[in-house]
């Protein structure tokens, strides 16, 4: 892709992001990596459904402006993700309401409950709370990001990526998706988890497709355990501690409460 046809996917990408409510005002950041040493960014401080193709930020790999634009604050996790994934070529970071939602519960998006999330996503871990536009942001990532496409940052958002910007941007709206079904099963009473035979076989089944590589395994989420990789998740469920200490949960009547409520602002 060259950087013309770049700029005018960032454009739409940023369309949608704001259309869907997974970013408001100033929110989020998208990038896209032009070759080896050039980013494609969005600017600092400006509406992802207001941009326009030159008002988007270049820089090198490691942060320098490459043109007269000044790139969003959070470029630095983009440049980690980049670093550490070769093969990533795109990243999108947003605050969709119900990913961002389990976000600020302190809980990961890590139960098989959906096929088609396991063959084009795999868990979601949830990363410690860092704060956004400082080293502590991308320090608590690192451990996870080697083998995941999506995650979930405490009291932040959602950040997913990919080997274009439409994947990247697809992850996220799974991510969200997923999210948003989790709560609604929930409210009914829980939601069934699929049987580990059925995990393992859908495993096999991205792998030999190429959707996933054997790098997404993760020992955490139960998905296999003897794979021997480990992402060190720290995962909270209702009910269990989360990261700080407290406890959540719902009854079914808030949980329907909150369901109306975020379905009226949306």
């Amino acid at each position: 892709m060259n950087e013309s046809e770049a700029r005018k996917l960032i454009i739409e990408i940023g369309k949608l992001l704001y259309e869907r409510s997974y970013v408001v005002s100033s929110d989020g950041n998208v990038s896209i990596r032009l070759d080896e040493n050039t980013v494609l960014a969005t600017p600092t401080m400006t509406c992802k459904g207001r941009m326009t193709e030159d008002g988007l930020a270049l820089t090198d790999m490691e942060g320098k402006p490459l043109n007269d634009r000044r790139a969003s604050s959070e470029l630095a996790m983009h440049l980690l993700i980049y670093k550490m994934r070769p093969d990533v070529k795109a990243v999108c970071h947003a605050h969709p309401p119900h990913g961002t939602a389990f976000a600020v519960a302190g809980l990961a998006i890590d139960q098989p409950i959906l096929s088609e999330v396991i063959l084009t996503l795999g868990c979601v871990p949830l990363t410690a709370y860092g704060t956004p536009s400082t080293s502590e942001l991308t320090e608590t990532m690192k451990p996870y990001v080697e083998h995941h496409n999506a995650l979930l940052m405490a009291n932040h958002g959602a950040v997913a990526y990919g080997d274009d910007l439409w994947q990247a941007f697809d992850r996220l709206e799974t991510l969200e998706h997923t999210a948003k079904i989790a709560i609604l099963a929930k409210a009914l009473g829980g939601a069934n988890d699929l049987p580990q035979d059925a995990i393992e076989k859908l495993i096999n089944i991205r792998e030999k497709a190429g959707y996933l590589k054997s790098n997404a395994r993760c020992q955490a989420c139960g998905y296999l355990h003897d794979a021997g990789i480990s992402c060190e998740l720290d995962v909270h469920y209702p009910g269990e501690p989360n990261g700080n200490g407290a406890k959540i949960s719902f009854t079914r009547e808030e949980l329907i409460e909150l369901l109306s409520q975020a379905a009226k602002l949306g």
